[in-house]
């Protein structure tokens, strides 16, 4: 079905992308204005490298959109990473995530990250090309959020330290 010019996938990466900025618009503040903005461009970032590499890049297992190159919406495809790294530490704030919940926390994230590999895939955000399938994702993800956890935690010592 198309929407004028824009096909089913672009219209539900736009609604993901406005949904996304909007809750995380409406959340309460818990993280400092430089551990938000640092978050959504980790977010950011860590989707590029993996992206870029493992995705249209050096491996190509998979396309993004509607075609093998690259295109407008392919770069809103990737703004939808910034939230989710948002989203990741400012649950792990909310729930005081310590040594004894931070496995259970990461094995969350990965399969919310799987999730979202598989409304991707169904909502042909995303292809898979070259073998690749979702159970390999897993440890995509798995490697992801351990460490962004790791990441952040340091980042939290540093501020912890400077602050004293």
């Amino acid at each position: 079905m198309w929407f004028g010019e824009w096909s089913k996938n672009e219209v539900i990466l736009l609604c993901m992308i406005g949904f996304a900025i909007v809750i995380a618009l409406f959340l309460p503040r818990k993280l400092t204005k430089e551990i938000a903005i640092l978050s959504w461009i980790w977010g950011l970032a860590s989707g590029l490298v993996f992206d870029f590499t493992i995705g249209g890049g050096i491996i190509d297992f998979y396309t993004v959109n509607d075609s093998p190159h690259y295109e407008l919406f392919d770069g809103l495809y990737y703004v939808l990473f910034a939230p989710f790294g948002y989203f990741f530490i400012y649950f792990y704030e909310t729930f005081h995530i310590s040594k004894y919940t931070f496995i259970y926390y990461i094995l969350i994230w990965t399969l919310i990250g799987i999730g979202m590999n598989w409304i991707f895939i169904k909502s042909d955000i995303i292809a898979f090309q070259n073998g690749f399938s979702l159970t390999y994702s897993f440890s995509v993800f798995l490697l992801t959020q351990t460490i962004t956890a790791l990441a952040y935690e340091q980042l939290k010592k540093a501020q912890q330290h400077t602050a004293t």
